[in-house]
């Protein structure tokens, strides 16, 4: 550790304590990286002892691309008119569905964008039948802030949506959405959005209802380190609060084909990838399971991130349309994330959205 980083703090990690904001901050920007690591897998191991890595087989297609928010790092989207745009019929998107079911998933991660011409009975019928055709697949389905646009399109507080996909058959929420939890920055990236309340409130809700959802964090644009900390103090907050998050999952800023291009031509670097994984597993504290993202990092920076803390591997992505908008491509198998997690030094186990153990490898 750097004098900054004084072995009282890595005392205080050893023993359990909860990090406050400022240690977070010194940990971020004076520790090593490597003993940062180590500290970060010694916390890791408290949370899962087991040596093994899980993933799931799962998919993430889309039902529509158009939307009305223009976030300024989104590169998917379309406005409603154009020629480019498009809405899934519930049969279409059943289809995909199938096909990822044909490649062994049971997870399914839906997402679209915020189009206020779909009304709350399309998004209700693609979740009672995505569980009544395939009863194996959890429809992990729609980010807070489609939510929101169902909630506003219908009328309904969102309390009652969220109720509504409950009794559809829905059980779990993705955390897409959050970019950063701070409103300095939100309202730079996505001012349609609201502030980070926004966001939180519909977890809340979804966790008040016995939902599971997970958390995220997108990285490397317009944000500092305090963003950074303000971000894991909501999520941690919220955690305490409620109990309801599996997971935090945190990947870094693609800005091809985005507003952002320019004035961000590189992404943030793996080293700056790393120090945030191993920063959130140590700030964390009440999340049970920290996610390498093997897609948006690279297999090589994800394999190292499974020693920096993360103890989860993701998913398959058989199909994904957001980042490919970025003209960021990264594909995979089950064998190969199998091989992948095992020449990391881990055990390969399959998982399912609730992080519920379904096959080792």
């Amino acid at each position: 550790m750097s004098p900054v980083c004084c072995d009282s703090l890595e005392e205080k990690v050893f023993a359990g304590e909860r990090l406050t904001r400022e240690e977070g901050r010194s940990l971020l920007q004076d520790a090593s990286l490597l003993e940062l690591g180590q500290l970060a897998n010694s916390v890791r191991s408290r949370h899962n002892p087991d040596p093994a890595v899980t993933f799931v087989i799962d998919s993430n297609p889309n039902y529509t691309n158009v939307c009305i928010t223009d976030c300024v790092f989104c590169a998917f989207y379309r406005k409603p008119g154009s020629k480019d745009g498009y809405v899934l019929t519930v049969d279409q998107v059943m289809e995909k569905v199938r096909r990822a079911v044909e490649l062994g998933a049971t997870t399914v991660l839906l997402q679209g964008g915020h189009n206020p011409q779909i009304p709350l009975s399309y998004y209700l019928a693609l979740v009672s039948e995505t569980r009544r055709r395939f009863p194996q697949v959890t429809p992990h389905f729609f980010t807070a802030s489609e939510v929101t646009t169902m909630a506003q399109v219908s009328g309904l507080p969102i309390g009652d949506v969220l109720r509504q996909l409950k009794d559809a058959g829905q059980s779990t929420l993705p955390g897409g959405g959050a970019e950063i939890l701070s409103d300095r920055i939100r309202r730079r990236l996505s001012p349609k959005k609201g502030g980070a309340e926004a966001w939180l409130s519909v977890h809340r809700e979804a966790h008040r209802l016995g939902f599971k959802s997970t958390a995220t964090m997108m990285f490397g644009h317009l944000e500092d380190d305090d963003d950074l900390l303000q971000h894991l103090e909501h999520i941690r907050g919220l955690q305490d609060e409620t109990r309801g998050f599996t997971a935090f999952i945190p990947w870094s800023f693609k800005p091809g084909n985005t507003p952002l291009e320019k004035p961000i031509p590189h992404h943030a670097d793996p080293t700056r990838y790393l120090r945030i994984i191993a920063l959130s597993r140590l700030y964390l504290d009440n999340v049970p399971h920290i996610q390498a993202s093997w897609f948006s990092e690279g297999k090589k920076t994800g394999q190292v991130a499974l020693h920096f803390g993360a103890d989860d591997f993701g998913g398959t992505l058989f199909e994904e349309n957001v980042h490919a908008a970025t003209n960021f491509i990264n594909t995979t198998s089950v064998e190969d994330l199998v091989t992948v997690i095992r020449e990391a030094g881990f055990r390969p186990v399959q998982r399912t959205t609730l992080y519920e153990r379904i096959k080792e490898w």
